[in-house]
């Protein structure tokens, strides 16, 4: 009996060990010319299903772009979708026209071409995008990729930076799938884990110092990283740099769209097997992952519960320890940068933004959530914003459940968690920060390099559903009075009425400028109508063929685009 249920385990053990994938690991691209393909395709994440997925180049996420700090970049976008979308560099530091928020329309069969300086200092970013309410989509179905900045600073320090050898990408997602091994989107039974798009993942990796660039991509989960063992890690970069030591750790909390870089020595290991956990247990609760997602009795989201994730420790993938590289990285550097944060005396403004449910009670956590008491308008500007000011943020979350609070642009030091400093390793250039349920978070930044009277950058909660639900607002960063653009002068030149209109909108212009097009988009991206080698002083649209709503008209003079919302009422 004992030899049976010996061979039982033993058998087990193996399958087991068989059910593992290899860690697949992005292609990258370098250089100072990139063209992306983002394309509409499928995926084997499991033998014998085809699983519809978006791709950029490939058939699920995208090559990982690898930049130099310093350098000019011009990138082809080719829209290959049968939607309309964007891409965001997400913590790139660049102009609001190459940003690719909500207003940067790539429509299907087009392509886009943003030409940027790389600013930012090395780190780990990434890209996604960032479709008014169809982000989640888009995302969760897989256009996305990391990006890899190396500058001078991090290029001196004896660090693992061998892709695929010693220095590997980890883009960590839950994910719900269906019967057929479809992907659901929104769905809280988010069990399967993936890295890199593998199911049940494994990397063999070698015996010595190795570099590991976490980013939590999944729509709405927080992780608890930790290793097998408690195994001790260090922390060396956060989502806008190099922290100024390694921050040696045994947990590091994640949440969707942070980003971290940490180095493990698996040194004398040879032959092992390690897990890398997300010790969930460990939680408190008010965030997505713990046992219970909401501060207070009866508070849940449909499915939740039944996830066996939430509220447990997890294995999110498998590290075998094989021979050492050539020349391996055997040692830790002490020390890595300086960060110097803006002073607190030298801010200029303050703001406090306020996080709530948009209906209280039982149902609070599966309705929209708020900012500041509103919700996402694209035609609203929350804030503008002086060029150069530094400005404190103050992130009051009064909502039941935990949020990560992105803004684009720039990047932010964290001042205060609740009151206390924060602990070393957020203290360095970050993006992205979880706000808890019930707490107060503080950050300074300075608002500088660009500023537009038009485009806007985003702030968001980086839970995908939280986001497309319209918990996001929007500002500008605007020019010294001598630096206003003649677009300004555009935008007053030219008018819209009635509006709201019953029939017809009639455009009126005033400017210098002829109108060469005008599109009509939904509020959701989809061009419907396209209006060219206009010019008159006086221009008609039947809007009798549309449906009833609100649209935006995309107007083409001269050498700008400007952006006018009108109401239908049929």
């Amino acid at each position: 009996m004992k030899k049976l249920f010996l061979l039982i385990a033993i058998g087990f053990w193996t399958n087991s060990l068989q059910a593992q994938n290899l860690l697949a690991i992005p292609d990258t691209m370098n250089g100072t010319s990139f063209s992306l393909d983002i394309i509409d395709t499928s995926h084997v994440f499991y033998p014998g299903f085809s699983t519809h997925t978006f791709g950029v180049n490939a058939s699920y996420l995208g090559p990982t772009l690898i930049l130099n700090k310093g350098d000019s970049v011009n990138i082809m976008v080719n829209n290959r979708l049968m939607d309309t979308t964007t891409i965001h560099w997400h913590g790139l530091h660049v102009s609001p026209q190459n940003d690719g928020g909500p207003h940067i329309f790539i429509p299907p069969s087009t392509t886009w071409n943003p030409s940027l300086v790389v600013r930012n200092n090395a780190a780990t970013y990434w890209y996604h995008p960032h479709m008014h309410m169809m982000t989640n989509l888009h995302a969760t179905l897989g256009a996305a990729g990391l990006i890899i900045i190396r500058d001078s600073v991090e290029s001196a320090l004896n660090l693992p930076r061998t892709y695929g050898e010693d220095d590997f990408p980890l883009v960590v997602q839950s994910k719900s799938f269906d019967a057929n091994k479809e992907i659901i989107i929104g769905d809280a039974y988010d069990s399967t884990m993936m890295v890199n798009g593998t199911v049940n993942a494994y990397l063999p990796v070698p015996a010595q110092v190795n570099r590991f660039r976490i980013l939590n991509a999944s729509t709405e989960r927080n992780y608890n990283f930790g290793l097998q063992g408690n195994l001790v890690f260090q922390q060396i970069a956060s989502d806008g740099g190099l922290l100024d030591a390694p921050v040696p750790l045994t947990r590091l909390v994640l949440s969707p769209g942070e980003r971290a870089e940490i180095l493990v020595d698996f040194s004398g290991m040879n032959g092992q097997s390690i897990d890398l956990m997300s010790f969930a247990s460990e939680f408190p609760v008010a965030m997505y992952g713990s046992v219970q997602p909401g501060m207070g009795a009866g508070l849940t989201i449909p499915g939740y519960t039944s996830n066996m994730l939430n509220g447990s420790d997890f294995k999110v993938m498998n590290f075998q320890i094989v021979a050492p590289t050539p020349n391996p990285v055997t040692s830790i550097p002490s020390v890595l940068t300086t960060n110097t944060p803006w002073p607190i005396g030298s801010a200029m403004a303050t703001k406090t933004l306020t996080i709530t449910p948009s209906v209280m009670g039982p149902t609070a956590l599966q309705n929209p959530f708020l900012i500041n008491n509103t919700s996402y308008d694209m035609m609203v500007m929350n804030y503008s914003i002086p060029l150069d000011n530094i400005e404190i943020w103050t992130l009051t979350n009064s909502s039941p459940i935990a949020h990560p609070f992105h803004i684009h642009n720039v990047h932010f030091y964290v001042t205060e968690i609740n009151g206390a400093a924060p602990p070393p390793n957020k203290q360095g250039l970050k993006d992205v920060i979880l706000v808890p349920a019930q707490q107060t978070v503080k950050f300074i930044t300075k608002f500088e390099d660009f500023c537009d009277p038009m485009y806007p950058y985003m702030y968001h909660c980086h839970m995908l559903t939280h986001e497309d639900d319209g918990m996001m607002g929007q500002f500008l960063v605007t020019c010294p009075t001598t630096e206003i653009s003649e677009r300004d002068i555009l935008i007053n030149s030219i008018s819209t009425f009635p509006n709201p209109s019953n029939d017809r909108i009639q455009i009126k212009n005033n400017s210098h400028e002829k109108i060469k097009s005008i599109k009509v988009y939904t509020l959701q991206g989809k061009c419907i109508a396209n209006y060219q080698s206009l010019g008159n002083v006086e221009i008609n649209i039947d809007l009798t063929s549309f449906s009833g709503g609100t649209y935006l008209l995309e107007i083409e003079a001269g050498k700008h685009r400007i952006h006018k919302k009108i109401n239908y009422i049929n």
